[in-house]
Order: structure tokens, then sequence, then C-alpha cells
């Protein structure tokens, strides 16, 4: 998914990728110095996604995405950057993407979609050159399900 620049960054002394610590972009200029943590990034492609027509939501991975999904959703937690990867190098960024998208709606146009705007938004709020977005569609959303689940009554008072 990554250049080579962010796969070494991405590394740990031993070359394991195991103990990595939240990253952060530098952004160094004569008046002093600007750190993005890759958590901004990922909350920024989140809501640059969820703002395109067609994507229901964003889906953690695996189970223990599912866990956690939950468990934000349940405590109020920030859920912005569920279903969201980043690699963040110096001045580029990598995004992996997992999304529901509405039944009906042309999945190519909108994984174009939201492939242009994460670009847009990064670039023009963090300045890094987004190299690629990676989108993995997961599900489809039927929103007339949803209502004839809410119109089920109980068997039991």
């Amino acid at each position: 998914m990554a250049t080579e620049e962010m796969r070494e960054r991405a590394q740990g002394p031993r070359g394991d990728t195991t103990a990595m610590r939240p990253r952060a972009t530098e952004l160094v200029t004569e008046q002093g110095k600007t750190t993005i943590a890759d958590v901004v990034v990922s909350k920024i492609a989140g809501i640059a996604a969820r703002e395109m027509p067609g994507v229901h939501e964003l889906v953690a991975q695996g189970v223990g995405g599912a866990v956690t999904g939950l468990a934000q959703r349940v405590t109020g937690a920030d859920t912005r950057s569920q279903g969201v990867n980043v690699e963040v190098g110096e001045s580029e960024a990598a995004i992996d993407l997992r999304l529901t998208v509405d039944y009906g709606v042309s999945i190519p146009q909108v994984a174009e979609a939201v492939r242009r705007n994460i670009m847009s938004r990064l670039e023009a709020m963090t300045g890094l050159v987004v190299k690629e977005v990676n989108i993995d569609i997961t599900d489809l959303y039927f929103p007339e399900e949803e209502a004839q689940t809410q119109q089920i009554e109980p068997r039991v008072g």
C-alpha cells in the first residue's frame, strides 16, 4: 500500500511493525514546527468519505473492529476514524477504507468521488500528497430492511 519511505518509517528499531507508536507528520518552517498526528489524518479521511452521497457508513475491520465499533457507539466515543487505516510519511499519505454503500448507487462512481474528496481535503488541510486511496466495499445498505425491522411488533407485552 505505501511507499518505501512509509514502510521504513512504520517499522520499529528491530524491523518489526508490532510496537508502533502513534506517528505524526512534522511540518518545519522558519517560524516553527507543526506536528500532525496520524489520527488527525485518519479523521479527515473518514469525514471526507462520509461527505459523499451513496456512502452509508465506514466499517471497522474484523471482529476486533466490530467490538470496538459497538463500544464506540454505546459510549458515544468518536467514530470519525472508524474504518480508516492510514500510513503517513514525511510528505505523503496512503489511505485504506472499508465502507458500506447504499443499494442502487454506482459503486465505481461513489468510490471515485470518495477518492477525490479525500485527496482534496487532506492536501488542503495538511499539505500531504495522497499517493493512493484503496477502497474496500464490504456491504450494501438497504433502507427498506431497516424500516421493516422497526415495524415488527413484539410477540409479548
